[in-house]
C-alpha cells in the first residue's frame, strides 16, 4: 500500500503547526471514496450519501465551542436547502454524536463518524499526523460526485466560510 501524502504545516492548532495526512483537494476534483461509521454503526462509504448535493462539515470533536456552533450553524441552514443533504465528520464515537444531536435536538444533518480508520480523513486530507484527530474544513460535492467547494480551515480554532460553502451548495 502505498505512503499517504503528507502535508506539513497543512493546518495550525495554538499557534503550532502540524501536518495533515492525504491529498489537497480542489474543486473540479472527483470526491474520494471513504469507508467510516453512521449513528447506527453501520459503514458507509461516499456512494451511501445518496446522489444530491452533499455538504461535508469536517470538525476535529463536537465538544468543542467552534465545532458546536459551526455544527448547529448548519443544521439551521439544512431547513432551507431541500436539495442538499449536510454530514457533519468526525472522530468522535458514533455514541457521543447521537448524543450531541439528540441534546440539541439536531435533526437536519447527519453524522459520520472516522474514528475507526480515518478513512475519511486521510482521503480528504483533513487528518492531523501528530493528534490523529481531523483538521477543520468543508468540501461540497455535488450529484455527479465532483468537488465544488473546498476549505481548508488554516487554524483549528478559527470558524470556516458557511456562507460561502452554503452559496456552494445551492448553485
Amino acid at each position: 500500500m502505498p505512503q499517504a501524502e503528507e502535508r506539513p504545516g497543512g493546518t495550525r492548532f495554538a499557534g503550532q503547526p502540524l501536518t495533515l495526512i492525504g491529498p489537497e483537494l480542489k474543486p473540479g476534483d472527483s470526491a474520494p471514496d471513504f469507508a467510516a461509521l453512521d449513528s447506527s454503526l453501520k459503514l458507509i462509504h461516499l456512494a451511501d450519501t445518496g446522489r444530491k448535493t452533499r455538504l461535508f462539515n469536517v470538525v476535529p470533536s463536537l465538544d468543542t465551542p467552534v465545532c458546536d456552533a459551526q455544527t448547529r450553524t448548519l443544521n439551521q441552514a439544512a431547513e432551507q436547502l431541500n436539495d442538499v443533504d449536510i454530514y457533519t465528520v468526525s472522530m468522535d464515537l458514533p455514541f457521543a454524536q447521537k448524543r450531541f444531536c439528540n441534546s440539541f435536538a439536531l435533526d437536519n444533518v447527519r453524522m459520520i463518524s472516522d474514528h475507526r480508520e480515518g478513512s475519511f480523513g486521510e482521503a480528504y486530507g483533513t487528518l492531523i499526523k501528530e493528534l490523529r484527530m481531523l483538521s477543520r474544513a468543508i468540501f461540497v460535492v455535488g450529484p455527479d460526485n465532483k468537488v465544488k467547494y473546498v476549505e481548508y480551515v488554516p487554524d483549528m480554532g478559527d470558524f470556516p466560510n458557511i456562507s460561502a460553502a452554503l452559496e456552494a451548495a445551492k448553485g
